[in-house]
């Protein structure tokens, strides 16, 4: 193991598959309907060789399809539509076209050549295919194709995890094969997760394309002309689906509909995680004690591949297992372990024995089991397109929960092989197979899906031995729809300002494509960070979806450095404490975020043009972002800047989140930013509910919730609680609650109602806390008074009560969570 660990780094450099395979232009076909034919949810044409379908999936929703004449139509895992239903719709038939109309668009397929264009309701196109070359939609060469029209200030978003340092991805030549791209930066094309889905942003409106091909496929965006953009894979069907926004929250919504919602995580999951590739057994009981000991915020230690005895899967070094126990008789910690696929070839190894007793391996082109080197050394990979292997797997992972383990850490999924040669790159070859010997699955097609389907496989042990209990899967590889399962982290990133930078446009884009749980190794997964970097670092880290802060191995560091937030020295852990303490601060909120991914897909972490799409000057900022709905982060991304720009929407006013001072939209404004400060702004007219700190997320019940609000005329939250971890949520044991504060001349007004009452709430106060307010003369509710009090301390002892911070210019009030009647505060 020595000697092949010591030559797994040079393993790790390839970011680059095989040669690409570029799309012959003078080879495309010129297709032409001969008839056409109206189907129960769409209509059928008889392109001679090849079949058209196009399916009306919602109002809003279209399947376009290019088959072989006879080709069966069929979804990959991606889709999960079962929500959907096909709604009413007409079919005229004309001479050069055919007009499908729903209540919402409009779709002209032209009959010769063929091509598809979608309009909205008042004519205007929406997207249509590129027509000048007679040839929009095909194949080429076995190759599925498809032109695009574009003009010039069309802007792109999603396509998954891409590099680079643009959130608009207009003018990029993207491409999607999953690949264990160690060290990557950014111009590194091939990353750990694919996701065939893009948005376009045209005259303020949005659509989605969802291109249903899991072959390794090209996307060039107005790369090479401003007239057209195109997609192709390598092999596979030309299916895709249009889906219609025209807000860029709603093709959210509807691509979700369309490949599945996430789950709403355990509560304990959105804290912070710690981990390191290499902790010995004492150094994780030692990190999570300092800790404690510091009083920074911590939720999860994670168990890295170290954990495994010589890295057989679902099996325990003692040294490693006794640690976990110790681990789990401290307060308030969960543990997440790491899981790899590749499977040790070894006789004396009952996982490896019964996988191939039931032939459950990915296969040579011979038959024979494929074996290639990962961790473990040699090793067999299980074929996951297999539900009976899926449910194997699932079965395997009592071994970790019977230890203590509540999340599981999917690794090297791409699937990541130790061989590098044109045969390999880095990956099974593409002549291996899955699937049964009647009905085969090349890995040039299933490459693609591999995380995907082990994601599923791993998510399905929660109900197995955890029944009730919400899962947790990481994951390092994804393809669309994997939401469904999985939260991801965007792989080994290094610890470098290029890195940091990236990070910003990264998540959002990957939040553009349905995965709301994103984040990345804080501080930087390879070489290691200086004080500066990770100062910055962590106060974007506080803000991410999923906040771990991750290493490599000090075998491969040039400075053996920690990074744990004392590791810089008293500066550094200061700032480390109080952007944490911040986030554990916001878990309502940040809970809240999560609750409305789950329900409309809508991102976490959200770039400005999702909110403001009217607003040209947001398309392409990618160093600032939305922290949910309300507050906005402008973090500095830039060795030794203390100061920066900071873009503010227009149609909204703007709060310096910690001075308090007032800005207008519409402007660009320069703000100081010294190492212990991270720019942040709060919309006006927004209520940020927030809680006490705590060491970790279920310390405390929530008994007095605080609404931090920014007033001008109105304000309105709809406040999501439940019990945090179990299921009990899905049959609908919830409280929505909304609460409005409103000014009306001399007085505001505050409400609370029950939307939603069928869960024990432990809530007993809700305080308001009115920013920049004057000092009022009184406060009541009906007939009852409220009583002024001196000191926070005696206002959080006295319900109907309130406090003016006359040097803040705070007003706080206390009212009852039980009460129903107006709150009026007179000025």
């Amino acid at each position: 193991m020595m000697a092949f660990s010591a030559g797994a780094p040079s393993a790790f450099a390839v970011t680059q598959p095989e040669a690409d395979t570029p799309l012959q232009k003078d080879n495309l076909q010129k297709l032409s309907a001969k008839s056409m034919k109206k189907l129960d949810n769409g209509v059928q044409f008889d392109l001679g060789e090849y079949d058209a379908y196009i399916r009306v999936k919602a109002d809003d929703i279209v399947k376009v399809s290019i088959l072989k004449d006879g080709e069966k139509e069929e979804d990959s895992p991606a889709i999960d539509d079962s929500n959907l239903k096909t709604p009413k719709f007409n079919v005229k038939d004309g001479k050069k076209e055919v007009t499908i109309s729903t209540k919402e668009i409009d779709v002209k397929i032209s009959k010769a050549p063929f091509g598809v264009k979608f309009l909205d309701k008042e004519g205007n196109v929406i997207n249509e295919d590129y027509m000048e070359n007679g040839a929009s939609s095909g194949y080429e060469d076995g190759k599925p194709y498809v032109f695009k029209k574009t003009e010039e200030d069309e802007n792109f978003y999603g396509f998954g995890e891409q590099s680079g340092l643009d959130l608009n991805k207009r003018g990029d030549s993207i491409g999607m094969w999953n690949t264990d791209a160690y060290a990557y930066n950014k111009d590194t094309k091939y990353l750990y997760t694919s996701i065939p889905f893009f948005m376009g942003l045209k005259d303020e409106k949005a659509y989605g394309i969802l291109f249903d091909n899991s072959y390794r496929s090209y996307y060039e965006m107005a790369s090479e002309s401003d007239d057209y953009y195109y997609f192709y894979a390598n092999g596979g069907p030309l299916t895709y689906y249009f889906m219609y926004g025209p807000e860029i929250p709603d093709v959210l919504d509807k691509y979700t509909d369309l490949t599945g919602k996430m789950d709403l995580p355990a509560e304990w999951t959105l804290g912070l995680h710690q981990s390191k590739w290499g902790y010995t057994a004492d150094e994780i009981l030692n990190v999570a004690k300092t800790y404690r000991e510091k009083e920074i915020p911590l939720d999860t230690m994670h168990f890295d591949i170290d954990y495994m005895d010589e890295y057989r899967v679902f099996t325990w070094n003692q040294e490693y297992k006794d640690a976990l126990a110790t681990l789990k008789q401290m307060e308030g910690f969960h543990a997440i372990a790491i899981n790899d696929p590749a499977v040790k070839q070894d006789e004396n190894y009952d996982i490896y024995n019964e996988g191939t007793e039931k032939d459950f391996w990915a296969k040579n082109p011979d038959g024979s089991n494929f074996i290639g080197p990962v961790w473990p050394g040699d090793s067999a990979f299980p074929d996951f397109s297999k539900e009976e292997v899926r449910e194997w797997w699932a079965t395997k992972h009592n071994v970790l929960f019977d230890a203590g383990i509540d999340g599981i850490w999917n690794d090297m999924n791409e699937p990541a092989v130790f061989l590098d040669d044109e045969k390999h790159n880095h990956t099974l070859p593409l002549d291996t197979y899955f699937g049964p010997e009647d009905d085969k699955q090349l890995h040039t097609e299933y490459h693609n899906l591999y995380g995907h389907d082990e994601a599923e496989a791993t998510y399905n042990a929660w109900e197995m031995y955890k029944p009730g209990e919400r899962p947790f899967v990481l994951t390092r590889d994804m393809f669309a729809g994997s939401q469904r399962y999985a939260a991801l982290w965007t792989g080994d990133n290094v610890s470098n300002w290029e890195h940091l930078a990236m990070s910003l446009p990264m998540n959002m884009n990957i939040g553009l494509s349905g995965v709301s749980f994103v984040g990345n190794d804080i501080g930087g997964f390879a070489q290691r960070p200086d004080a500066e970097l990770f100062a910055r670092w962590i106060q974007v880290g506080a803000f991410l979806p999923f906040s771990r802060v991750h290493y490599d191995s000090d075998a491969k560091a040039e400075v053996k450095q920690g990074q744990e937030p004392w590791a810089f020295g008293e500066e550094v852990e200061a700032i480390s404490k109080k952007y944490i303490e911040m986030r554990y601060q916001l878990l309502p909120y940040l809970y809240n975020a999560f609750q409305n991914s789950a329900e409309e897909g809508a991102p976490v972490q959200q770039p400005l043009v999702y909110h403001f799409q009217e607003d040209e000057k947001t398309y392409n900022i990618s160093d600032q972002f939305m922290f949910g709905d309300s507050l906005m982060l402008a973090p500095v991304v830039k060795q030794g800047q203390t100061s920066r720009e900071v873009y503010l929407p227009e149609g909204e006013t703007w709060v310096d989140y910690w001075t308090k001072e007032e800005f207008e939209g519409g402007q660009t404004i320069t703000v100081d930013a010294p190492l212990e400060h991270m720019p942040i702004f709060a919309m006006k007219d927004s209520i940020i509910p927030t809680r006490e700190v705590q060491q970790y997320t279920d310390q405390n019940e929530l008994k007095n919730l605080v609404l931090d609000t920014y007033l001008e005329d109105k304000a309105s939250y709809d406040f999501y609680e439940d019990d945090g971890k179990s299921l009990d949520h899905r049959s609908g044991e919830f409280n929505e609650t909304n609460f409005t504060l409103k000014r009306r001349g001399n007085w505001v007004v505050f409400t609370q109602k029950a939307l939603t009452s069928k869960y024990d709430s432990s809530l007993e106060t809700v305080t308001l806390k009115l920013n920049g307010e004057e000092k009022p003369k009184k406060v009541r509710s009906a007939f009852k008074r409220y009583k002024e009090v001196a000191s926070m301390d005696e206002l959080n002892n006295n319900t109907q009560s309130y406090f003016f911070d006359e040097e803040a210019k705070t007003l706080y009030v206390n009212v009852p969570a039980s009460e129903r009647k107006k709150v009026l505060i007179r000025y």
